[in-house]
């Protein structure tokens, strides 16, 4: 309700915006009211209605003791013994600012009854005229009883002034300003008479007197002497000016009780200004404002505050009070009317002529005429009656027999006059009798009537934000706040940089053994590998044979060159830098560029490649030494990384004529200058770049092989048209081509045959290049059945057509094979799916033709196949696109309906309470003032947080592991996805995040508006925090963030959250589990400074404590459901470190300990020094005696584990260190058998829970238990079966056991190449061979066939929703790296848009 202000405004807007606003501050009201138009506003009043001396003693006991001295019944004085005390800070008067100087803070006022008494000096001379009665009267009380105590001698003396102060108040003021009208005879007390202050009487009728008020008040003595004022700036003034002296401290003409003295003549002596409706500008443009707009205007402020308060009209008043009615604004003063009708021509043409809009207090001032008008004089009286008559202790009231007769008569004869004639130096004949009114005759008349132009000038109005000087520190304090997660992630990337560290120490002291470097020889230099890389300390060395070897300094051999092949030796020298660079230009290579520690070393060097020197082989060889400068040398170098890149665009230009791929694909050479584009173009690829092209080792027998067919001038290297000739016939070629090829590669003497040797080197070749994926034993395997399948255990030759033979029942694999080449293997296979290119189960209904040897083989061993598809027909699901899409999202809902209800009903609940308190603030809150006051920054900060005192109680059920495992075994798992808790936990604590950052944000709005709002209007929002003491100065915003108990709460919760987030991150999780262990374990601070946080209760009434209790108990009993198990130990009966890493633990079941085959464990051991705790699934099962583990050492604790299960571990412990073991806890994986077919993928060190299922599946098929699942698909992918062989060693148990075909066993060999490419054919073909004559895989022993490449598993899920019709759910169970489990995810997602069986994913990631 601020007040607009007139454009150009002389006073308030010399600048003619008009955009200034006069502030208001409503007024203080019952909280109560205000609700309906039936609950109107009702205002409060701060100090009582009774005239009972609230002025002079303060409104409570505790300001009235304040006020005492406690000696006499005396009230304190302060340095002289007629004057109060100064103000000490007790913090009951009222200390608004001066607004001339600007002065602030409660020094200089004086400490009186009224807290308003020093708004101006005259009503400070008013407070001191009846402090020094009060003592006056107790004075005169201790003459008279001088054994009265000092408490019965206050109150009797306080008695007595009270009394004295009613009567001159009702019966010597009150006719003085009401002219001829007075109070009627006292009737006696009436205890049903309101004696309530109206708000009429308090907004407008009291105010009238306003217009009696002087520019300036006169000072004089007792001699009628009116001395001079002297002003603020020095000068000297006939008066004090009235706009000037508001809230003065320490004023130059009020420092001696004797000035005040001085004052109180002067006044009696002046004549205040006419009763009318005219207003002095001290008032009506000077009046004191607040510091942010230090003047304003009185008048604009009465009639606001009667808007404020809800008044009536001036014509309803005067009906309530049976007055004469008005018809029209002249009406209201005919006098007036007649003397200044313009004026009422104004007023009638603001308020469009309408007298019933006429507000009371224009109404009233108008009508005065030297007195009160009818109805400003009929509310005083009617207010001033009901005061006295309600009163019990009014003076004349004798039933309270506070008084006799007598002392009642003698109260009534005490005038104002002999009040300030027994409290001031002057005489009885110096002041007249009614000091009320000055008349002719009376002593001391005033020299003139004052008027502003004779007085000081006002002083402007002055501006103030109270924001001045603390924005740099709020900004500094905001950004820090923000900088609050970078800083923890720089802790966090500092703990994963030193975990890492340890680990590598750790694994580093692992790997150790007692061996002395090989001595360095040659020369000591440093080579150079390019700008952006650090010098690598090497040793050269040249030999007899013209071979420059280039070693680290531990003897590794990194680069050998053959100088003698050179037809000239380009050799470039550094000439400055101290001369220590060389430069070996090597043609066909990258160059070799060394530091020398001298000069010296380096012509040794030169030395000693220069062949006349050393009289070596190759003598006349011809070197051409060159001089340049460093920078240059540095320049001209041929680096290794730009070499790769020049073979880089060698090769895709090759593919570019093979495969016809757009040139823009091939890359160009841009980046290189003229003179090496010329390189690319003759460039010809050694034996070790060809090798890294095929991403093989130099040294192999494949590359070898390959190498000498294509070198076909011998010289060494790969021209551009060799290596486009093999190429093409690998790209394009034909079946009969490509095994031309293969078998040219190894006739060796290109004789058209290949001795026995050859052909076992060549498949000794292939095996080699399977990255070991095969041991020597199983390679031998492989070629003894190669050779039996191809009938050469007798022929000594072998020619191409007996070759060709034997791959004539896998042309297809040849047809499509090509060679994967770095760089090319997208443009290379463009033409093949991931169907084509990954090998699967045939087809059921293949011909026999294309069924092979094995499926004829397995038809006559009577083997059933599964009829799995791996291309199955579609035709049926084509629909139109809206239909695809309407049924896509209905099988959506369908797929994730217990996902989808849990997840509305939580955010439906965070949405709800939010919108709630958003609304409540934003609309039902508005009579708090908080709305208008800071309404985004309020509606924001209470919005989040009745999300976040939602969130983060209910978060601590998604982890109460226990619980939820329990909750699996009941109905409520067929509505609760209890597989998704830990995603749950992960949505519900970022949206927490999210709502704190938000609430952050909101307070941070809040703290700014705070800080730059009134005293005032903070004490009415926060009464409980704030006393309005006038000073209106807010606290500055560091004060909320660091002196209150939300702020400080609040900074501390937002670094707790930075830690806590930080760490729990994927990234850090995996760097560092132990820092997630620690700083997860601070969620006990988040809440307790959560309760702290909101129990203060500045806003709203704490509520987070609710949401908490049901949530935390919960949690406290899924809690101590662990901590009762945590406290056993396990003894460990057998530990074996398998390869891999891996761990395998048997331990002792504990008694009554039971679970599902499929469900987890928390393990911990603190022979390790810690008690974290570590989940491993359980690959025992349920049925077997012992409980076992398979841990892999991927991380510093299992690393560290396993360490203390090494034999010399055992030894030095004399035992194996025991576990503590926490669960089991259930998951997906243990659904297996609600499944009539479940499909089981597992990926490395994933499966672990598969080992249990299918040891499980076999045992209860072996008594013939009776449950759901029919069938089992089993699904490993590892990079090579020799990582977990324990794993091959559990599935061969199950195929033992597995009489009745329960279980069908997949391995996807990842490490291999896939089956397409060439290098891979043939160990493909060797599998296929030897699995018909074995019937096992020659990979890992296993009667399932084992495949190469990844798994194609949409074509997977497609063929089993055709091989299994009637199955509405199939179960798919993954647990593998993240990669893994999203391609089963995706291709679970895919099946579940079709009409038909409904896959159902539950996946573990590690």
């Amino acid at each position: 309700m601020n007040i607009p202000v007139p454009k150009g405004d002389p006073i308030f807007d010399p600048s003619s915006t008009g955009k200034v606003l006069l502030p208001y501050q409503r007024g203080q009201y019952a909280v109560e009211t205000g609700q309906s138009p039936s609950n109107p506003r009702i205002q409060v009043n701060s100090v009582t209605a009774w005239i009972d001396g609230s002025s002079i003693y303060g409104p409570s006991s505790s300001w009235s003791d304040s006020l005492r001295s406690f000696s006499g019944g005396f009230l304190a004085s302060g340095s002289e013994r007629d004057m109060p005390r100064l103000e000490s800070g007790s913090g009951f008067m009222w200390s608004a600012p001066d607004p001339s100087p600007g002065e602030q803070g409660p020094h200089g006022l004086y400490e009186l009854g009224n807290a308003w008494a020093n708004e101006n000096m005259f009503t400070a001379a008013e407070g001191i005229i009846w402090f020094r009665y009060h003592n006056y009267v107790a004075s005169k009380l201790q003459e008279k009883h001088p054994e009265w105590s000092d408490e019965r001698l206050f109150q009797n003396a306080r008695k007595t002034v009270v009394a004295t102060f009613q009567n001159i108040v009702a019966y010597e003021w009150l006719p003085a300003y009401l002219g001829d009208k007075q109070l009627s005879a006292y009737p006696g007390y009436q205890k049903f008479v309101d004696p309530g202050v109206s708000p009429e009487f308090q907004v407008a009728a009291i105010r009238f007197g306003v217009t009696m008020a002087p520019p300036g008040v006169y000072m004089r003595n007792q001699t009628c002497h009116f001395r001079q004022i002297i002003n603020s700036d020095g000068s000297s003034s006939p008066a004090i000016r009235l706009c000037n002296s508001f809230w003065t401290r320490q004023s130059p003409n009020m420092k001696t009780s004797l000035n005040v003295d001085e004052l109180l003549m002067g006044m009696a002596s002046q004549i205040s200004e006419r009763e009318d409706n005219i207003v002095v500008e001290d008032l009506r443009d000077f009046m004191y404002g607040p510091l942010r707009f230090s003047r304003t205007d009185l008048v604009a402020l009465t009639i606001n505050r009667g808007r404020d308060f809800g008044l009536p009209a001036y014509t309803e008043v005067r009906k309530a009070f049976d007055l004469p009615p008005l018809k029209t604004i002249e009406d209201i003063n005919p006098q007036l009317n007649r003397t200044n009708p313009q004026l009422l021509k104004d007023i009638a043409e603001l308020y469009n002529a309408d007298i019933s809009k006429l507000e009371l207090f224009v109404g009233g001032l108008l009508e005065s005429v030297d007195t009160p008008g009818p109805v400003f004089s009929a509310i005083i009286l009617d207010q001033f009656e009901r005061i006295r008559n309600g009163d019990r202790f009014w003076f004349e009231n004798k039933q309270n027999g506070l008084f006799t007769d007598e002392e009642i008569q003698i109260i009534r004869n005490t005038t104002f006059h002999d009040v300030i004639d027994a409290v001031t130096s002057a005489d009885t004949t110096d002041i007249q009798e009614n000091v009320f009114f000055w008349t002719n005759g009376d002593p001391c008349p005033q020299p003139t009537q004052l008027t502003a132009s004779a007085l000081q000038p006002c002083s402007n109005a002055t501006k103030l934000n109270y924001f001045d000087g603390g924005k740099a520190g709020f900004i500094i304090f905001i950004t820090i706040l923000i900088l609050f997660p970078f800083v923890s992630l720089l802790v966090a990337w500092l703990v994963a940089v030193l975990n890492k560290y340890k680990y590598n120490k750790f694994q580093r002291g692992r790997k150790s053994v007692n061996r002395t470097d090989a001595p360095t020889v040659g020369i000591q230099a440093f080579e150079w590998q390019g700008s952006d890389k650090h010098l690598h300390p090497v040793s050269v060395e040249l030999d007899k044979k013209r071979l420059l070897q280039v070693f680290d300094r531990t003897g590794l051999a990194l680069r050998t060159l053959c100088v003698r092949n050179q037809d000239c030796l380009d050799i470039i020298l550094a000439n400055d830098c101290q001369r220590k660079a060389l430069l070996l230009k090597v043609p066909k290579e990258y160059d070799l560029v060394l530091f020398f520690d001298d000069e010296n070393v380096r012509s040794s060097f030169v030395n000693n490649l220069c062949p006349e020197s050393t009289g070596a082989a190759g003598a006349g060889q011809k070197v051409t030494v060159r001089e340049m400068r460093e920078r240059d040398l540095l320049k001209e170098a041929l680096t290794k990384e730009q070499r790769e890149r020049i073979v880089e665009t060698f090769i895709r230009h090759a593919f570019s004529k093979v495969l016809e791929i757009d040139r823009s694909d091939a890359g160009d050479m841009s980046h290189v200058s003229h003179q090496k584009a010329k390189e690319v173009l003759q460039c010809e690829l050694s034996a070790s770049e060809f090798a890294d092209a095929l991403g093989l080792k130099a040294d192999s027998l494949f590359v070898d092989s390959m190498f000498t067919l294509a070198d076909k001038d011998g010289n060494g290297y790969l021209s551009f048209q060799e290596f486009l000739d093999v190429i093409v016939i690998f790209m394009k070629g034909s079946s009969e081509e490509k095994s031309k090829l293969m078998f040219a590669m190894n006739d060796i003497d290109r004789n058209g045959f290949l001795s026995k040797d050859e052909f076992v080197r060549m498949l000794r070749s292939l095996f080699e290049i399977s990255n070991g994926a095969l041991s020597k034993a199983q390679a031998d395997d492989g070629i003894k059945a190669l050779m039996q399948a191809g009938r050469f255990e007798h022929k000594e030759r072998i020619t191409w057509q007996d070759f060709h033979f034997l791959l004539q029942d896998h042309e297809k694999e040849l047809q499509f094979a090509q060679i994967n080449v770095k760089g090319m293997e997208k443009q290379g296979r463009k033409r093949l799916s991931r169907d084509q290119r990954v090998s699967f189960i045939c087809p059921a209904n293949s011909s026999p033709k294309s069924e092979g040897s094995e499926m004829r083989r397995r038809k006559l061993l009577h083997v059933k196949t599964p009829n799995v598809y791996v291309n199955p027909k579609r035709e049926q699901y084509i629909k139109n696109p809206v239909q695809q899409k309407v049924q896509q999202f209905k099988r959506f809902i369908e797929n994730y309906r217990r996902h989808i209800a849990c997840f509305l009903f939580v955010y439906g609940i965070t949405a709800g309470v939010t919108v709630e308190r958003c609304y409540y603030y934003g609309v039902r809150a508005e009579a708090t003032g908080m709305p208008e006051l800071s309404a985004a920054g309020i509606i924001v900060a209470r919005g989040s947080a009745a999300a976040i005192s939602f969130l983060f109680p209910y978060l601590l059920l998604t982890v109460c592991r226990n619980l939820i495992t329990i909750g699996r075994e009941t109905f409520l798992n067929r509505y609760i996805p209890f597989d998704a808790a830990i995603d749950f936990h992960r949505f519900m604590a970022m949206t927490a995040i999210v709502f704190s950052v938000v609430h952050t944000l909101g307070h941070i709005i809040n703290i700014y508006v705070f800080s730059v709002s009134n005293l005032s209007i903070l004490s009415c929002l926060f009464p409980r925090v704030f006393n309005n003491n006038g000073s209106e100065l807010p606290p500055k915003w560091s004060w909320w963030f660091f002196e209150t108990v939300p702020g400080v709460t609040g900074i501390l919760l937002l670094i707790v959250f930075s830690i806590m987030y930080v760490f729990a991150s994927h990234y850090f999780r995996r760097i560092s589990f132990r820092g997630f262990w620690i700083t997860h374990y601070l969620y006990v601070i988040v809440y307790i400074l959560t309760v702290i946080h909101g129990s203060f209760a500045l806003l709203q009434e704490p509520r987070f404590h609710i949401f908490l209790i049901p949530p935390a108990l919960l949690f406290l009993l899924d809690k101590l459901i662990s901590l009762n198990r945590k406290k056993v130990e396990i003894p460990v009966i057998r530990a074996e470190l398998l390869p891999s890493g891996v761990t395998h633990l048997e331990f002792k079941k504990p008694q009554g300990f039971a679970y599902r085959s499929g469900q987890w464990v928390r393990v911990a051991c603190l022979m390790l020094g810690t008690d974290e705790y570590h989940p491993f699934t359980l690959t025992s099962a349920p049925h077997e005696e012992t409980l076992s583990l398979h841990i892999r050492a991927v991380g510093p604790w299992t690393s560290r584990l396993r360490e203390v299960y090494t034999e010399e571990s055992v030894v030095e412990f004399g035992a194996y260190p025991k576990l503590y073991l926490d669960g089991p806890f259930g998951e997906g994986h243990q659904e297996w058998v609600d499944f009539e077919v479940s499909v089981l993928v597992g990926g490395g060190i994933g499966v672990t829970p598969f080992a249990s299922i299918l040891k499980d599946l076999v045992f209860k098929s072996s008594i013939k238990s009776k449950f759901l699942c029919k069938k089992v698909y089993f699904i490993w992918v590892t990079r090579t079966q020799r990582q977990f062989e324990w794993v091959s060693d559990i599935i061969r148990e199950v195929e033992e056991l597995d009489t009745q075909e329960l279980v069908s066993v997949h391995t996807y060999i990842t490490q291999v190449a896939e089956k397409f490419d060439l290098r891979t054919t043939m160990l493909y073909v060797c599998e296929r061979h030897f699995q018909k004559v074995w019937n096992r895989s020659l990979f890992t022993g296993l009667r399932s066939v084992t495949h190469f490449g990844r798994p194609p598993f949409v074509s997977f899920f497609s063929s089993l929703q055709e091989v299994h019709p009637e199955v509405p759910k199939i179960g798919v169970f993954s647990c593998g790296p993240p990669g893994l489990t999203k391609n089963v995810e995706k291709a679970c997602q895919q099946m579940n848009k079709r009409d038909q069986a409904h896959f159902v994913h539950h996946y573990e990631n590690f």
